[in-house]
């Protein structure tokens, strides 16, 4: 799914590739008249500006279907995600990376994808036009809009800026989000080290003990050592995003957080789609009354970041 959301990010901002409905001059004012009104249909009364879109109704219907439907399935994936995490709440469901390791990681994992989804979405700046376009043709075809439509439509709205939107989503799972991140307080700053440091405790060298070379490595997290940093990092930095209020009450979960932020500046969201963490969080927590301490906390280690770079 992320990968057909990207293909149609692609394609729309290349001219070339970009549905030729959105660049053709004849509906040119129909597609303005729909983002305009979007998510309102309004048929009625306005014939002059759709005349045009009559006649390409067919052909529009046939080739914006894969884009419309592309959209709908990141719809129902939100669906099944929301009700998911609701389900995991009412069982009180125990996160910990260091005991339940699969679980934990696919939690963290799913919430990522999640968040990867509705920001690539928000990055398509032809979908209001593209799903109107659709709903339009489909309307002056069948006499209604597609069924799917209403909550296409204010789910696209909603989700204008995601991750706001999500931080109030996850008000309620903020207990299991953030049992599961602090659960990393071990695991995140023994792996997240200089090649400095990891030399100068031999970590690397088979001859620092020579008398126990031949016994077994023994760990109790040893999954744990196969999770690669940037995928822990991404679990940080959006985890707590979305559950932000415990950075203001746990000192465990603010200290993994500063220790992310402070390496890197951009995270890989899906092959060349990053995500610019600090100026990003800097503009979500802005707003937020009592939050000029972590506002400052993120300049420093902005700071920290690029110094490091």
């Amino acid at each position: 799914m992320l990968t057909r959301l990207y293909n149609i990010k692609k394609a729309c901002g290349d001219p070339k590739a970009k549905p030729s409905y959105l660049i053709d001059k004849n509906l040119e004012s129909a597609v303005k008249f729909i983002v305009r009104k979007f998510p309102a249909v309004e048929t009625r009364n306005n014939n002059q500006q759709l005349a045009q879109l009559q006649k390409e109704k067919p052909e529009i219907l046939k080739n914006l279907a894969l884009y419309y439907f592309t959209f709908v399935d990141v719809m129902e994936f939100k669906d099944h995600v929301c009700e998911l995490l609701n389900t995991i709440d009412v069982c009180q469901v125990f996160f910990d990376i260091t005991v339940n390791f699969d679980l934990t990681k696919n939690y963290l994992d799913l919430i990522i994808t999640y968040a990867t989804l509705m920001i690539m979405l928000s990055r398509i700046e032809e979908r209001k036009a593209i799903i109107g376009l659709y709903n339009y043709a489909h309307e002056m075809t069948h006499g209604a809009s597609d069924r799917e439509y209403p909550r296409l439509g204010q789910m696209i709205v909603d989700y204008e800026n995601p991750l706001k939107k999500m931080m109030e989503e996850f008000v309620p799972h903020s207990k299991s989000l953030s049992d599961a991140l602090i659960s990393l307080q071990m695991v995140y700053p023994r792996r997240n080290l200089s090649a400095d440091q990891w030399r100068n405790a031999q970590l690397l060298s088979l001859i620092s003990a020579p008398s126990t070379m031949l016994n077994p490595a023994q760990s109790d997290t040893m999954p744990c050592e196969y999770l690669s940093l940037d995928a822990m990092e991404k679990w940080i930095i959006f985890g707590f995003i979305l559950c932000h209020g415990i950075l203001n009450s746990d000192a465990t979960a603010l200290s993994l957080w500063k220790l992310a932020l402070q390496s890197s500046s951009c995270l890989s969201l899906f092959r060349d789609e990053v995500f610019h963490i600090h100026k990003a969080v800097e503009d979500l927590f802005v707003n937020i009354r009592g939050y000029n301490k972590r506002i400052n906390d993120i300049r420093e280690c902005k700071e920290a970041a690029v110094s490091h770079a």
